[in-house]
């Protein structure tokens, strides 16, 4: 990944660019709130929103690319299926609502939210036959492991274009990172930030210092550095723009290492084996 500044890509597997900074807008609130957020982003230059059937607020994220003066073609969309929608029928169901909500033409990126064991199969069968109808111009996953993975590749047709995983440095799961590069299968980063979790850690502290920027730069820079995708999710306009000034310096390879060295394999969400009955707990269907 050829790190630039906020305008820059990733090339997928197929050849589309995918901008390697974008808005995560998970948690914010469908009207008003995810409008502005967006707006922000937009207007400091972003050019990547990632939403998903579950976070509903597709139709607010459809109406601030309707009111914004960005072209549409220069804006790189992700939505998601959820894992109650992954039979090979509903995906198509499920796209059809994202897409009414999103009031869009095409969809840049669409993934398996959680990877369902008996349907997520069936699932991609759909997104490929929507792909290959020029709905969606690239298709990928999002919480899946090697094996999953590998599930489809064995399908023997249409390779994912991007694996969209939790990801921060207390969660690197390089085994992973690996072999998606190995299949040239773009990694991106949700919870790059762990939520706020890592901000008191006394080793991405003393890197703050040594490089004067904040810890949430530090962390989006080691993602870009290692070749990871990343949208920090922010409804603050401040936030915003100060996430994406990361382009003015670079982590030297031992603090990179120093980075790596925090994983300790911790999660905020479920574990992609175990989601069925870490969602149940909740009461999320």
């Amino acid at each position: 990944m050829n790190i630039t500044d906020l305008s820059g890509t990733t090339t997928l597997l197929n050849g589309v660019k995918m901008p390697y900074l974008g808005l995560g807008v998970y948690k914010a609130e469908g009207g008003k709130e995810v409008v502005d957020a967006i707006h922000y982003a937009l207007d400091a230059g972003y050019r990547h929103i990632d939403t998903a059937a579950y976070y509903y607020n597709e139709e607010g994220v459809g109406k601030a690319i309707k009111t914004t003066n960005v072209p549409r073609e220069e804006i790189f969309v992700t939505t998601k299926v959820w894992f109650n929608q992954q039979k090979y029928e509903d995906t198509f169901k499920a796209f059809d609502e994202s897409m009414k909500k999103l009031g869009l033409d095409y969809l840049d990126l669409y993934l398996i939210h959680w990877p369902h064991p008996d349907f997520y199969l069936e699932a991609w069968k759909a997104m490929e036959e929507l792909y290959k109808a020029g709905r969606i111009r690239a298709i990928g996953l999002c919480n899946s492991l090697q094996h999953h993975i590998q599930g489809i590749l064995n399908l023997g047709g249409t390779v994912p274009m991007v694996n969209q995983m939790e990801f921060h440095p207390n969660l690197v799961q390089q085994d992973l990172l690996d072999f998606c590069k190995q299949k040239n299968i773009q990694y991106e980063a949700w919870s790059p930030l762990k939520r706020g979790a890592l901000f008191d850690n006394p080793v991405l502290k003393k890197l703050a210092e040594k490089y004067n920027k904040n810890i949430a730069q530090i962390i989006i820079r080691w993602d870009l550095q290692k070749g990871v995708v990343t949208i920090p999710k922010s409804t603050k306009k401040e936030r915003i723009i100060s996430n994406a000034d990361v382009f003015d310096f670079h982590l030297s390879e031992d603090d990179m290492k120093k980075i790596d060295s925090l994983d300790n394999n911790d999660r905020t969400g479920a574990h992609p084996d175990h989601f069925l009955e870490y969602f149940a707990k909740k009461g999320i269907k």
